[in-house]
């Protein structure tokens, strides 16, 4: 095995492992990356031909900021797992403390935090990949789309994390509850 393959392969074979990590938020974090990582070529293609040497200053600020973007979401594929390892550890520590439920609570809050961070940036390299659809060759209209479309699906597969981590709380004290209204309303600015 050789190629691009070569790279990717680790990573697929650890998803199809029979283990919980990584999983569905690591993956949702990589095809952020990847996302941003498209759209970052098309940009970098696009910017100084002459065709489009007018939009060279956004094809510069989309580069540095899908740069910093793709590196976030690269150790979101880190972070989720950790995330999820904590959580486990708070379940077993959870049966010997008197505040468990605070224990466990709290992993649940970063846990659903990791992924919320991973739909936002993902939906801000979707807001970057449309907007160079008219400022870059249209013959890279396609690593566009499947920019877009590989950001829409870390959007998706983040927020379903969020979505079972927040529901996973018991009895979740008031400042609990703040923090689950919150990250609601963030989720919710996400998507429609």
């Amino acid at each position: 095995m050789g190629g691009l393959r070569a790279g990717i392969e680790p990573f697929i074979e650890q998803l199809a492992a029979p283990t919980a990590t990584p999983g569905g938020g690591s993956a949702a974090a990589a095809s952020g990356a990847m996302a941003a990582g498209l759209a970052s070529m098309v940009a970098s293609m696009s910017r100084g031909k002459k065709a489009w040497l007018a939009y060279e200053t956004q094809h510069s600020e989309a580069i540095a900021r899908l740069a910093a973007l793709r590196e976030d979401l690269k150790a979101s594929i880190d972070a989720d797992a950790e995330s999820y390892k904590a959580v486990m550890k708070a379940y077993k520590a959870a049966k010997e403390a008197a505040d468990g439920k605070a224990l466990i609570n709290g992993a649940l809050r970063e846990a659903a935090g990791v992924p919320l961070g991973v739909a936002e940036k993902s939906a801000e390299v979707v807001r970057i990949a449309e907007s160079l659809r008219t400022i870059t060759s249209p013959m890279m209209a396609s690593d566009l789309t499947t920019s877009i479309a590989l950001a829409g699906a870390a959007i998706k597969g983040a927020l379903a994390n969020v979505e079972i981590n927040l529901g996973s709380m018991e009895a979740p004290s008031p400042e609990d509850e703040v923090f689950v209204s919150a990250t609601k309303a963030r989720a919710t600015s996400l998507v429609g």
